[in-house]
């Protein structure tokens, strides 16, 4: 029987200090039926020059390999061009900073093509910290059991991490037909997820095939001032917003949660940096559209007491 070819689609900003080990972990794939998709991000290192360099040993390899170059605008953007070109039966977009393991892509095709109720599945993995070495899991245990995981998605009660995740092309179809995702500079995994959740179950392989790399002066793990972090949340949930768009569901419950959850996440940063305005703002919000828990109300009062 035919392997059938699954696309990988991979946007990248200044990756020269990483990209050895992403396109390593390309080669050393154990499936045979792979198409890459590069997406250069405006990138102003040697991006370009490293990407050139491998593509003899992908197209050696047997993997059909197409390159883009764009001015910088954001993953998203990135994402939407190799979104337009994809032809895999299956779909993996793994990040250009992190690796999978040499049997990620077959693992996850056998779980698919076994489980054909399923039209999206999701592996465990690793949070791999480079300056303490620190290991750990990326599901916990509550993330192993459900296979309805749209609104954990949509809540931020589960992971998103791209490269734990394969969907079909035509569950991918069915949620964008003009294959265009919102663009946004935060977000783009669950531009694809959330509605793909909304008309699949979630299958799951409980076993480590994407290693996530952390250090200090990452993006995701930067310092932001509590403007920053309440700007973020209103970002994302733009972003959440627009995936509602493409999902199938009540999307005036929906909405109303993400709103709710919004407020909490800000309520909750308002109250260690005590932040009196925000604090107002978001309880306001909290009582009108969800339950506020007594440990809440509490700490609002708490929080209110003490000095800016």
């Amino acid at each position: 029987m035919e392997n059938p070819l699954v696309s990988i689609i991979t946007p990248c900003y200044n990756g020269e200090s990483y990209l050895d080990r992403y396109f390593h972990s390309i080669l050393n794939q154990t499936y045979p039926n792979l198409e890459l998709i590069f997406i250069n991000d405006g990138s102003s290192d040697r991006t370009e020059d490293i990407v050139n360099a491998y593509r003899p040993r992908l197209e050696d390899r047997g993997i059909s390999f197409t390159y883009l170059s764009q001015e910088n605008a954001g993953q998203a953007a990135a994402l939407n061009r190799g979104l337009k070109l994809f032809t895999g039966t299956y779909l993996t977009w793994p990040d250009a900073d992190d690796e999978m393991t040499p049997d990620c892509i077959e693992k996850k095709v056998s779980y698919l093509e076994a489980h054909p109720e399923f039209q999206m599945m999701r592996s465990n993995g690793t949070f791999c910290n480079l300056d303490t070495n620190a290991h750990s899991p990326i599901a916990a245990e509550a993330d192993k059991h459900p296979q309805d995981i749209f609104e954990q998605l949509l809540l931020v009660h589960t992971y998103g991490c791209c490269g734990c995740y394969m969907i079909t092309r035509e569950l991918f179809l069915k949620c964008y037909p003009d294959r265009d995702i919102f663009e946004s500079r935060t977000g783009q995994n669950w531009q694809v997820l959330v509605p793909a959740a909304s008309y699949s179950q979630c299958g799951y392989l409980d076993e480590s095939l994407y290693a996530v790399y952390e250090h200090g002066d990452s993006h995701s793990r930067s310092i932001r001032t509590p403007q920053q972090m309440y700007q973020r949340w209103d970002l994302f949930t733009e972003v959440l917003e627009h995936a509602l768009e493409a999902s199938q569901c009540d999307r005036k419950k929906y909405s109303a949660l993400i709103q709710e959850n919004k407020a909490r996440q800000k309520f909750y940063h308002a109250v260690s940096v005590r932040d009196h305005k925000m604090l107002k703002q978001t309880m306001a919000v909290m009582r009108k559209t969800g339950k506020v828990t007594m440990k809440e109300y509490l700490l609002f009062l708490k929080s209110m007491a003490f000095p800016k």
